[in-house]
């Protein structure tokens, strides 16, 4: 392993990182280098664990989609486990899917019908957080090794940092527009209905709570519509 050209190639993604806009971008940013970066690395994507529920992001394949059915399914996998917060271990790796594994008995032969060789998974996280799994596929076995496993280890903390990051921009602008949303349909019922700002606001939060929709949803149809019926 050329640690030093490495290192160049990770200056590099962090850079790119910083420069997305979105955090969907961010995040196949993040599984693309995954397999440009790490030697053996097919495949890559983001596993987050929400309850008993799996969500695949930005996978490079379709296999990366199947393996995390396959452990939701069976509640059991590297990834899986990499997920979950309340376990101490952050990476997990199996080295081949054609030898029997004692931890992971049923996910296992399941993968290897996929296709898989061998993988590795690291938790996301940051000092604030734990955002879920960077989960990495070869499809022959015997490719990670320790040297891939640190380098994976290295590319997962950079991609926290820019997933908590992405993450947090993503929250601040829904939060902007919601709030823009809100003060057009207060502007709109205020003028129709001639009512003070703070009543406007009670008019709406009022038809939300009644008709069990989200304020912004209710504003929106204020914004679109004029009422607040539907």
């Amino acid at each position: 392993m050329d640690w030093r050209h490495f290192a160049q190639q990770m200056a590099s993604m962090a850079r790119d990182l910083l420069a997305e806009h979105t955090l969907d971008s961010t995040l196949e940013q993040i599984t693309d280098s995954a397999v440009e970066l790490v030697d053996g690395c097919d495949a890559a994507g983001i596993l987050v664990l929400r309850g008993d529920r799996v969500s695949s992001l930005a996978p490079t394949e379709q296999l990366v989609n199947e393996s995390d059915r396959l452990q939701e399914r069976l509640r059991e996998g590297p990834c899986f486990d990499a997920a979950r917060p309340d376990l101490d271990e952050r990476v997990f790796r199996i080295r081949d899917f054609t030898e029997r594994s004692e931890r992971w008995p049923a996910f296992v032969p399941h993968c290897r019908e996929l296709g898989v060789g061998s993988m590795m998974g690291f938790l996301l996280y940051t000092r604030e957080e734990e955002l879920g799994a960077l989960n990495m596929y070869s499809r022959e076995p015997g490719m990670f090794t320790e040297d891939s496993e640190t380098a994976g280890w290295l590319l997962a903390s950079h991609a926290a940092v820019a997933f908590s990051s992405a993450r947090t921009d993503e929250q601040l602008q829904e939060a902007i527009a919601t709030r823009h949303l809100i003060g057009e349909a207060m502007g709109i019922l205020m003028g129709r209905h001639h009512v003070t700002e703070d009543q406007a606001f009670d008019l709406l939060r009022t038809q939300s709570q009644r008709s069990n929709v989200k304020l912004r949803e209710v504003a929106r149809r204020v914004r679109d519509t004029g009422t607040l019926k539907e």
